[in-house]
């Protein structure tokens, strides 16, 4: 094979002039791209990635295939493209670069921080909780909205609310939503075992498919369920039912233990052959797309 023989070649002509500088600076750069793609993982800037590929795979089929019109294009929009990205992912740049201050680079540090990551993950109790909390609130109408984070961290939409930073139990849940309190209004995060913030803002979903019947804080649900991996607790204030928003999908009239089923699920975290029979199950045959309805 020719090509390889040219790139053996183009390496040997290289090897003599590498000092343990480039050698440095290779694992430097290495480094930086995995804590990079590390961060990207957990935010939007991720599924831009992905686009990003599938456009730069079409760019060398069609250098491949000689296609003169579309590379002259997209050589002349690269300018408008770079300053678009830019200013799509401002909101997360600037979060990186924030996060990145707040780092404390000292080992105990960071052993500090991976400690209380294990300490504070979403545990059983956590899905009793919330549970109970739900069903109570569901008996005398109260009005809630819980959203659970999973990978896509929540920290836009934490900085809309009030910080809570409180364990999470039945009881501060229901004083939460309450009636008249300060807090009610809004959404309460959770990540792990604690209530992060309260009356925090959440988008608003657009779909067309969702029943009229709905609120704005169903629509909230499912909007953050569509910007994000979160699993939201929705219970009516109408009608004291309670109701699961993710991935865009709303299912609706949850008993106490399809719930609690359904975040058991996420505390499991099984297979993805798994998650799905188990997602089947929970919503059921012969519902539409948007709105799946679990009666009992």
């Amino acid at each position: 094979m020719q090509w390889f023989d040219t790139a053996v070649d183009y390496v040997k002509s290289y090897a003599p002039t590498i000092d343990w500088r480039d050698v440095l600076e290779i694992l430097i750069i290495t480094v930086l791209l995995y804590y990079i793609l590390d961060w990207m993982k957990t935010t939007r800037a991720w599924l831009l990635l992905r686009g990003l590929i599938l456009i730069f795979v079409f760019l060398v089929v069609a250098f491949f295939l000689d296609m003169t019109t579309i590379l002259w294009v997209a050589q002349n929009a690269l300018g408008f493209v770079v300053t678009a990205i830019i200013v799509v992912m401002q909101p997360e740049l600037r979060h990186a670069l924030e996060d990145l201050g707040k780092k404390n680079f000292f080992p105990s540090a960071l052993f500090s921080d991976a400690s209380r990551r294990e300490n504070s993950a979403f545990s059983e109790k956590t899905v009793n909780e919330i549970t109970k909390a739900c069903m109570e609130m569901g008996k005398v109408k109260t009005g809630a909205l819980i959203v659970i984070e999973q990978t896509v961290a929540l920290k836009d939409y934490e900085r809309t609310g009030i910080e809570v930073d409180g364990i999470v139990t039945s009881q501060l849940l229901i004083n939460i939503f309450e009636h008249n309190t300060p807090l009610h209004d809004g959404a309460v995060i959770v990540r792990g075992n604690r209530v992060t913030s309260a009356t925090c803002y959440l988008p608003l979903s657009d779909n067309l498919g969702l029943s009229k019947e709905l609120g704005t804080r169903h629509r909230a649900g499912v909007g953050i369920s569509e910007a994000t991996d979160s699993v939201t607790v929705i219970v009516s204030e109408e009608t004291g039912h309670i109701s699961v928003a993710y991935e865009g999908e709303l299912t609706r009239n949850l008993t106490g233990e399809a719930l609690k089923t359904r975040l058991l699920q996420m505390l499991e975290g099984g297979s993805e052959e798994k998650k799905a029979k188990g997602r089947h199950i929970w919503m059921g045959k012969g519902r539409s797309k948007n709105e799946k309805k679990n009666i009992s």
